[in-house]
């Protein structure tokens, strides 16, 4: 799969060393419980580690530890006669049978993320299916990154397909995100992977998903169905032409990467956002740019232009693409990426989408590779 993903979501649980943290604490107390004085009695913190086992080990294994510490704490008593004994043994009980019942509910949460996880793979693999490198001198690289994280997708969304009118590029960004916004997502990708065959211009087919938008907010039961829409950018290339049509519905505008510099193709005319043409009573306007050799366009959800740092200031995503000319498709994305990452100090919290088209560039195949892996 050629878009990446960032690995952001820690582990279920602890890895390595940190699994064995609760037989540890309590070697830990049982030692200080002997070196030091009898009056400390610091036996009675080995409750602790059945309750730190809770949030890492199995049921068996936190009940296991709980009766090892009682085991320590009966020969401490046995050896050193310790104060309060069957106080601290009791509470080693009591704590153990908690620490296993909060173990079994963990268990339970983590198989049910698990399969709320697989769901939403399967939507991903619905919505965001992979998309070819290249489509003969065209070059097409992406990126994404979901908010939610348990969710694995958000409301950001992109395809592309070649076509006999040429391959068409769609990117956009659906009011909301998480799991709420798949279905929208869903219902316009799919549109357009059917009706960018059919409809012979970018307006014809920019009405046909505004159509399927305002269908499927119909089936929804929710309050606000009504009021949902979503940004998008149509891009039409040609093979063989160095015209790119361009056809933007309220989305951020995209980048036209040329020579070193970076140019906000913004819209002489503003188009409206699917499923709010109806309502604005505006129609969808086709642009042209001219795209060479070595160009690259840079199409982008507001996830990245809405970054910000913690001053509140936002990514300047425009200045830190120029002077990037001789960098690959794939390390490009990937440098965007971390730049986004860096710039929020890991606080990103919208969904990320890019989408980078080139024309007549070639990067070491090897290279290229590394933009196809998915991190999870």
């Amino acid at each position: 799969m050629n878009h990446r993903r960032h690995p952001r979501r820690p582990p279920d649980r602890p890895r390595g060393p940190a699994m064995w943290s609760p037989l540890l604490l309590t070697l830990v107390i049982g030692g200080l419980a002997v070196s030091t004085p009898r009056d400390f009695s610091v036996s009675r913190l080995l409750p602790a580690a059945p309750a730190l086992a809770a949030s890492m080990w199995s049921v068996g294994g936190t009940v296991a530890l709980g009766v090892v510490t009682l085991c320590v704490e009966i020969g401490l008593q046995v050896a050193y006669d310790e104060r309060a004994a069957a106080f601290t043994a009791g509470a080693l009980a009591a704590v153990t049978a908690a620490a296993a019942y909060a173990a079994h509910v963990r268990i339970q949460r983590e198989r049910t993320l698990s399969r709320v996880r697989s769901v939403a793979d399967a939507a991903q693999a619905v919505v965001l299916r992979p998309v070819p490198h290249r489509f003969g001198d065209i070059g097409i690289e992406t990126l994404y990154l979901a908010a939610a994280e348990e969710a694995r997708i958000g409301g950001d969304f992109f395809e592309a397909v070649d076509t006999p009118h040429g391959v068409r590029v769609l990117i956009g960004d659906v009011r909301g995100k998480g799991l709420s916004a798949v279905g929208v997502a869903s219902a316009v990708t799919n549109c357009f992977r059917e009706a960018a065959y059919d409809e012979a211009d970018l307006a014809r087919l920019a009405r046909r998903l505004d159509t399927s938008m305002v269908r499927y907010s119909r089936t929804l039961t929710t309050p606000d169905a009504g009021e949902g829409f979503a940004t998008a950018v149509l891009a039409q290339l040609r093979h063989g032409s160095d015209l790119v049509e361009l056809l933007n519905c309220g989305h951020p505008p995209p980048l036209l990467l040329h020579r070193g510099g970076a140019r906000s193709l913004v819209p002489a005319a503003a188009s409206p956002p699917l499923n709010m043409a109806a309502l604005m009573g505006a129609d969808y306007l086709v642009e042209t740019v001219r795209i060479g050799p070595g160009d690259r366009l840079l199409l982008y959800t507001d996830g990245v232009s809405e970054t910000r740092d913690l001053t509140g200031a936002f990514f300047r995503v425009g200045d830190w693409a120029a002077g990037k000319e001789g960098v690959s498709d794939p390390r490009l994305l990937a440098m965007l990426h971390e730049q986004l990452l860096a710039f929020s100090h890991g606080g990103l919290d919208d969904d990320i989408a890019a989408l980078l088209v080139s024309r007549g560039r070639e990067y070491p195949e090897a290279e290229g590779a590394s933009g196809a892996t998915e991190v999870h």
